[in-house]
């Protein structure tokens, strides 16, 4: 389990043969083999690790879902490790199971913050909602606002400044996982309601 919380930002050293290394350090402070990384929102396990950098394998299911294969040399990519049973909870309950991948579509300077849109599947905008969580590279954001297509998120200066949200571009392709809550909330109510009934609460005692 992740929190949306960017620890460091790391650099691609390689990935060829499923396998992908990357120059790391605070990350590799207590981690071991088999420990869970997040490589932008990536739920990947460490197979191989050292003073400067650690190595995952990437399946070709991981390929299919993120944006992981289409990473190179010097790439720079958003590092969380799997959250203490003692640590701080500072975003929201984040799987390391990438949904779908967006697409930036803009990126419009607000004041201090730069509003960045996204667009995205309906399979991704079914759970979207305003104010709602949703995790992109592997960073906790508040949904601002949305349409049928895509979804807007206003970056804070510190988020530009400690995550590759600050280099992204209009086209990038990033990574998405909806709120784990959106999903079992849906599944509560059954897919075939519109929504949360007068009768339904009574059938559950409120």
């Amino acid at each position: 389990m992740f929190t949306g919380i960017v620890e460091e930002v790391g650099t691609v050293k390689s990935l060829q043969s499923g396998k992908l290394s990357i120059i790391a350090s605070e990350v590799l402070t207590g981690t071991v083999l088999g420990d869970s990384i997040a490589v932008n929102g990536t739920c990947l396990t460490v197979t191989t690790i050292d003073d400067k950098a650690f190595t995952v394998d990437v399946m070709p299911e991981t390929l299919r879902r993120t944006n992981i294969g289409s990473l190179r040399p010097n790439d720079r990519v958003n590092l969380e490790r799997a959250m203490a049973a003692n640590g701080r909870f500072g975003g929201h309950f984040v799987q390391g199971h990438v949904d779908d991948r967006g697409r930036i579509a803009s990126l419009v300077p607000e004041g201090d913050a730069v509003l960045m849109k996204v667009e995205a599947s309906p399979e991704i905008m079914r759970y979207i909602v305003e104010k709602g969580f949703i995790a992109v590279d592997g960073v906790s954001l508040t949904v601002v606002n949305y349409d049928d297509t895509s979804f807007l998120i206003s970056l804070v200066g510190f988020t530009r400044e400690h995550t590759i949200l600050g280099t992204i571009k209009p086209g990038d392709m990033v990574n998405l996982e909806v709120d784990i809550m959106a999903k079992y909330a849906e599944k509560a109510v059954g897919r075939e309601k519109t929504g949360i009934t007068m009768d339904y609460l009574k059938q559950k005692g409120f």
